[in-house]
């Protein structure tokens, strides 16, 4: 629509108003970033400037109210109250006000106006995991178990990041474990191990296998990297017994327990196909030791995907004993060991072998026949018993120096298969058949 004016004295109307109009736009504009201006310098002036200014403006009172709150030279708990009071008079649904005006009232004990603001916190916004958990945290100050309880698991449930430190707190008023992973924390994989996590950093060997088996028994899905915490605290404590279950059952959840190795061996990965190492029971080795490169190989292997490839660069008679894994046996108990190698141009007379020995105080080394030259794929075996003290024993590749003069080691080697076998589990004419090693 085209507006006609006929007269100069309606266009000087217009005139005016849009003056006017743009006058109050330019004083609002400017006043606001005034108010703006002068509550960023952080200041009690700055902020209660900004509220003269701009007294409707929510924000400038919470500024405010939080300054009188959580000012180290001079808080003053009544002043914040007043300002978070004014805040929620212009925003009623301010969930965050109303969090820390209910703490300012628990600041001065007025617990009945703190109790009232935490609940009206949750009303306003009630799928908040932080509103949850502070309001959780007040009920649990106030030794009220089943509301603090059900707003901390509401909290968790909606970030399952708080639910290590949720444990924790609960576990600090509420002793019974079991009573608060009941009650406070939600059956989460996820949360459920950030609490082992915690619990093994801590040395807490009970406490952290009652909830690991709560969380076998979700049945998960989870990384075996996951159990490393775990399976580093039993072990330290010399734990055997239930590092090795719960080994097997993470390796279970991790869906690596078919990896192709025989049933009743103890070495777990024998073949090198999951590609983990450094952790567990698993093997342990870096891909650059001293003179010897190691890694993974998808082109040579004996069986499966890929074996385990060992390059020496002719540059020294190295003592090499640092591709290792570690397996839990029983006392004075026989087993057959196995092993396959291929070699390709390994130098020098002394060339590949395996030590085999039990971790205990006086246990003594025992090494297979070394293979060296150029070889196909041969199976190495050989008998070995553990010692009477013996709860672990270690499976490391080696290589012994030379006795002869610049003896430099130069060329490849490859392993697969590596397994240790009670001879008890074997059948009868195969336990039998290994009296002896075997090695090209």
């Amino acid at each position: 629509m085209i507006l006609r004016l006929s007269t100069s004295a309606e266009r000087l109307v217009i005139l005016t108003a849009a003056i006017l109009i743009a006058a109050l736009m330019c004083f609002f504009g400017m006043r606001s970033a005034w108010a703006s201006h002068a509550a960023g310098l952080g200041t009690v002036a700055g902020i209660q400037r900004a509220t003269r200014l701009e007294p409707g403006n929510a924000e400038y009172w919470y500024l405010l109210g939080r300054y009188w709150q959580f000012n180290l030279e001079g808080p003053d708990s009544q002043k914040a109250i007043e300002a978070y009071r004014n805040a929620l008079s212009f925003d009623p649904r301010s969930a965050e006000t109303y969090i820390d005006l209910a703490t300012a009232y628990e600041g001065i004990d007025d617990i009945p106006d703190a109790r009232d603001n935490f609940l009206k916190a949750k009303k306003a916004y009630p799928l908040s995991a932080g509103v949850s958990w502070r309001v959780g945290n007040f009920f649990l100050r106030q030794g009220e178990m089943d509301e603090a309880f059900t707003q901390i698991r509401e909290s968790v449930v909606a970030d399952p990041a708080r639910g290590a430190e949720a444990f924790s707190r609960c576990l600090r008023v509420e002793p019974n474990l079991k009573t608060v992973l009941d009650r406070a924390i939600p059956d989460e994989p996820v949360v459920y191990l950030d609490i082992i996590r915690d619990l093994s950093e801590e040395g807490r060997t009970t406490e952290s296998l009652i909830v690991w088996d709560r969380l076998v028994a979700m049945n998960p899905s989870i990384p075996l990297t996951e159990i490393y915490p775990i399976i580093n605290l039993l072990r330290a404590k010399k734990d055997f017994t239930e590092a090795s279950r719960v080994w097997k059952q993470g390796v279970a959840m991790a869906g690596l327990n078919h990896l192709g190795d025989p049933p009743a061996s103890l070495v777990w990965d024998g073949g090198f196909e999951s590609g983990l190492r450094n952790f567990g029971y698993g093997w342990y080795y870096e891909q650059k030791i001293r003179t010897v490169q190691v890694g993974l190989d998808q082109k040579e292997k004996h069986a499966g995907q890929q074996s385990l490839r060992l390059t020496f660069d002719g540059t020294s008679d190295v003592t090499f004993d640092d591709v290792c894994h570690a397996v839990t046996v029983s006392p004075l108990t026989p087993y057959r060991f196995s092993a396959w190698i291929r070699t390709r141009d390994l130098t020098t007379d002394e060339g590949i072998r395996f030590r085999l020995q039990s971790t205990g105080r006086s246990s003594t080394p025992e090494f297979t026949p070394e293979t060296h030259g150029t070889h196909e794929w041969t199976e190495i075996t050989a008998p070995w018993t553990s010692d009477a003290d013996a709860s672990e024993a270690q499976i490391c590749i080696a290589r012994l120096p030379s006795d002869q003069k610049d003896n430099r080691i130069r060329g490849s080697a490859w392993v697969d298969d590596v397994s240790l076998i009670p001879q008890l589990a074997l059948p009868l004419g195969k336990a039998n058949g290994t009296s002896g090693s075997t090695a090209p």
